[in-house]
């Protein structure tokens, strides 16, 4: 008895406390909202309305067919609307800055009384499946802005992230009054090509101290840039932003002429102390004005939208093969077979593209 008091006296002693009865009321049933009709949607983007703009697009990204009907039912219908904007595509490394810079580059274009819209792709991880979609925490001035539209979107399986999905929003914020979109990837890779094959003007954006970075780039990405901008470049880092630049320069001029007749150049820039991004714009502006004039920039977007009527034919007709049911039926068993080296992959995709002509 005694230990059991000297226990309780003691400041290791843990109370058993109060039990805290839940805040939630048990009878709450969710209301499920109506889904709103075509009309309704059409209606709201070509408003402005932020809400029915981001529903919209959360239409597109869904995998559910009923969702995806309704969709593709929005795009064609706002389609009349589209393609009015000035298409900015941005990339580059991880750590260079891409969300500081298009918070202090947006505001530039904001000063120009534009509406700009930030379509920001959001790397997925490819264990969880999750993203943190966190652009909007890291754009302070322009998520408060009511010119501005933010998007973050989750990268998925997709190829860097960015797909026929991002277009289709493209289509959907141009309607909504959006002048200028910028469109961010997830960094430097295959992400690129599919940027390229949407944006009207594509920037790299590099480091200071990117002479190794160099190496590592593909030359591909360097080609499609229509301007270099290197970022950071201030304080200590400035001197080792100003031979970067030059070596971008050197870089750029190995590079065969471009179809648009463009001549891309590479210019320092802080998005922290918000240097150099006048410059940059007026690069921007002028790219447009030049391309306007000599027929490439309406070119580039006819051959724009071509490429994605083949890209989504592709996307169907594998759709279309994995769904199939005399597929879904021998696909494991020949994949057992492959793996077991018992069959090449190649005889083996020849057997079942066989059963799926037949």
């Amino acid at each position: 008895m005694k230990d059991s008091a000297d226990n309780k006296n003691s400041a290791l002693h843990i109370s058993k406390g109060k039990s805290m009865e839940s805040n939630i009321n048990k009878n709450f049933k969710r209301k499920k909202r109506p889904q709103r009709s075509l009309d309704e949607f059409l209606k709201g983007i070509l408003d402005g309305n932020r809400i029915i703009l981001s529903q919209a697009i959360t239409l597109i990204e869904s995998t559910q067919s009923k969702h995806q009907e309704l969709a593709q039912q929005i795009i064609e219908a706002c389609l009349p609307y589209s393609g009015q904007s000035l298409r900015i595509g941005l990339t580059g490394t991880p750590g260079v800055g891409k969300s500081t810079f298009i918070d202090s580059f947006g505001q530039i274009v904001l000063a120009e009384d534009r509406q700009l819209a930030v379509l920001a792709i959001d790397p997925s991880s490819q264990l969880t499946k999750g993203s943190i979609l966190g652009d909007k925490t890291r754009m302070e001035t322009l998520s408060v802005h009511p010119n501005v539209f933010i998007r973050p979107s989750a990268a998925g399986a997709s190829l860097g992230g960015v797909a026929r999905k991002t277009r289709e929003s493209i289509i959907l914020c141009e309607a909504a009054g959006f002048d200028t979109i910028f469109v961010e990837t997830v960094g430097v890779g295959q992400s690129e090509t599919a940027v390229h094959s949407m944006v009207d003007f594509f920037l790299l954006l590099l480091l200071p101290n990117s002479g190794d970075e160099l190496q590592g780039i593909k030359r591909g990405v360097m080609e499609m840039a229509d301007l270099i901008a290197i970022n950071k470049a201030d304080g200590q880092a400035l001197p080792a932003a100003k031979l970067a630049k030059k070596q971008c320069r050197n870089g750029l001029h190995l590079f065969p002429p471009k179809q648009s007749g463009w001549v891309a150049t590479a210019e320092l820039c802080s998005a922290l102390e918000q240097t150099g991004l006048n410059t940059i714009w007026q690069h921007i502006l002028s790219y447009q004005n030049q391309t306007t004039i000599n027929g490439y920039f309406s070119k580039h977007r006819q051959e724009q939208a071509k490429y994605w009527f083949e890209e989504s034919i592709q996307q169907q007709l594998k759709h279309l093969f994995y769904q199939h049911p005399s597929i879904k039926e021998i696909f494991i068993r020949i994949e057992k077979q492959v793996v077991e080296g018992q069959i090449s992959p190649f005889k083996a995709a020849e057997l079942l593209m066989q059963s799926f002509v037949n």
